[in-house]
């Protein structure tokens, strides 16, 4: 575990030796000062891949904060620059981003129009349909798997359609593969919209516990889509109750606490613990 301060951290990233920098990204996993923001972006163009990805998924972490400065960085890069800051925007899930992520659709650099695609389809942009379909003509074979990911993540009548005439127009097993997996996800997605269920795309609770170890600001991001959710399981507002009260976020403790309440009230058994720990907050 670093010891670094927050000013040690932001000076290492410019220096010479790669350990040193590691060990300054990791130092800034979970920030949210916006002085960092800038250093970050820098490292994102950083010579190791590791330093990259992670100034990346910090930036994205920051969300709101970050964004706008993401934005303006995002329309002056060029080439592979642009791939990683491609990504911490889609990390943000800020709809700021979509008609930024449209027009990098037909970026020149394979690894942006991969990332805006897949985006497209996280951010449910329904209107922009046609730009996603074109993405299935992209000679990149990455970038058309991501518009097929894409179209299952709308879910829509019209994108399972491009996606099942993509599937019958290639001969490729794995692409059919891929075809046929993201119409059974939209079906899915449907069946649980027509029976008014919540549509949130969580990730398994022991990939989150791992984030957990490196990037708790992301693990809260990911157990929040449970909260948001109300899915019955106790362990994600635990776990997320826990992250809070580490950060003497005691506002957020509560709502969760009293959202586990709301959930949980025919179940006397899970409701006990988050009544008993509300009632110690209060």
């Amino acid at each position: 575990m670093s010891n670094l301060s927050f000013e040690e951290a932001i000076n290492n990233l410019s220096d010479d030796d790669v350990k040193v920098r590691k060990e300054a990204i990791e130092s800034l996993v979970g920030t949210t000062d916006e002085e960092a923001i800038d250093p970050l972006i820098k490292a994102t163009t950083d010579d190791n891949a590791q330093v990259r990805f992670k100034a990346a998924e910090i930036l994205g972490s920051m969300g709101e904060v970050a964004v706008d400065k993401l934005i303006e960085e995002f329309k002056n890069a060029e080439g592979k620059d642009k791939r990683f800051l491609a990504f911490a925007l889609k990390e943000t899930e800020d709809e700021k981003v979509i008609p930024y992520f449209v027009e990098a659709t037909e970026d020149e650099d394979f690894g942006v129009r991969k990332v805006a695609v897949r985006a497209l389809g996280e951010l449910q942009v329904e209107d922009e349909l046609d730009t996603i379909a074109k993405c299935l003509e992209d000679e990149d074979w990455g970038v058309k798997l991501a518009a097929i990911q894409a179209l299952g993540d709308l879910a829509t009548d019209d994108a399972i359609k491009l996606i099942k005439d993509a599937r019958k127009s290639e001969d490729d097993k794995d692409f059919k593969k891929s075809c046929n997996k993201a119409i059974k996800k939209a079906e899915k997605r449907q069946k649980a919209k027509k029976s008014g269920e919540s549509i949130v795309k969580v990730i398994p609770m022991s990939t989150i516990k791992e984030i957990e170890k490196t990037n708790p600001q992301k693990a809260i991001k990911e157990y929040e889509r449970y909260v948001e959710a109300k899915q019955p399981k106790d362990a994600p507002y635990k776990r997320l109750c826990v992250l809070y009260r580490k950060a003497n976020d005691y506002d957020n403790e509560v709502r969760v606490l009293e959202t586990a309440i709301d959930v949980f009230a025919d179940n006397d058994k899970k409701l006990s613990y988050f009544e008993k720990r509300l009632a110690k907050l209060k």
